[in-house]
């Protein structure tokens, strides 16, 4: 008789032998339009046993892989400032260890927390960002922590230059404005995706990866908060993913599933299927 413990598929390695380590930040306090992204990682916990370990895109199975799913965070909805310090300290924790934190969302505010343990570590980070919308406001409504903020608090940390956008398509024109200016923007598409890959690879800087699933288009990916149209596939995700195969990933996250806007459950499958693939990619020298 075991407990009954309800990990993402195939997750389950001793948290001392493994090389990744899953965690979640259930918190959408600063979401601005529809509200629901806090049930997302417990959502792609359960729904993951749809899914086979085994990848036939990558030829790779979850099975050969160490990781670790350390559960959710109990974060606290009354403040978005405690809620980061308690993501940051569980990400550091992970990276004391020398393993890499990989965090389930959420809105994409809770990407902050993590990205500040792992700027800590490696100051010379970049930031890889897929994702609908620029957030590059310098505040919203007043509150410069908040979803649509989270890419300029990003950018105060790490600067010029170090962050990377793709499929950006929707913004206020002063972040679109900042973007051309302060960050390696691609906007609508993974155009220069390959070459900055292969570029990140020779170098092997450290690099995080921000996965914002409503850079899917919202007729793949409808259960999310600000769903936005004219967005990329899924098999353009999937092969986007890939591409970070030899890059020097330290830490990263997938964020804003909202699986309560979607009662199909296709959008959890979907999101399921984007970290199964992203774990795996990651899993450097396995499976």
């Amino acid at each position: 008789m075991k407990p009954n413990i309800e990990t993402f598929i195939a997750c389950d390695a001793p948290f001392e032998e493994a090389k990744i380590v899953l965690f979640g930040a259930p918190f959408d306090s600063t979401t601005s339009f529809r509200p629901g992204a806090r049930f997302g990682s417990a959502a792609m916990r359960h729904e993951s046993f749809g899914l086979e370990t085994y990848s036939p895109y990558q030829d790779k199975d979850l099975t050969d892989c160490k990781i670790f799913d350390s559960g959710d965070l109990e974060l606290c909805f009354g403040s978005v400032q405690q809620a980061l310090e308690d993501i940051e300290a569980r990400a550091q924790e992970i990276l004391d260890h020398d393993k890499l934190p990989l965090l389930i969302g959420g809105e994409h505010s809770v990407t902050l927390g993590a990205v500040r343990a792992v700027h800590k570590k490696y100051p010379d980070l970049h930031i890889v960002h897929f994702d609908a919308h620029a957030d590059l406001r310098q505040d919203y409504l007043g509150m410069p922590l908040s979803h649509a903020c989270v890419l300029r608090r990003c950018h105060d940390l790490v600067g010029d230059g170090r962050i990377h956008q793709f499929c950006i398509r929707s913004g206020e024109r002063e972040e679109f404005a900042f973007a051309r200016s302060h960050t390696d923007f691609h906007p609508f598409t993974f155009d220069g995706l390959a070459q900055l890959t292969a570029q990140l690879a020779q170098s092997q800087v450290p690099v995080y990866l921000t996965i914002d699933l409503d850079c899917l288009d919202p007729s793949v990916f409808p259960g999310t908060g600000t769903p936005e149209a004219g967005g990329v596939t899924f098999l353009e995700l999937l092969e986007a993913i890939r591409r970070f195969e030899h890059v020097n990933v330290v830490g990263a996250d997938v964020n804003e599933l909202a699986p309560m806007l979607d009662a199909s459950g296709v959008s959890t499958a979907t999101a399921c299927k984007v970290l199964r693939e992203l774990l795996l990619t990651l899993s450097h020298g396995e499976g």
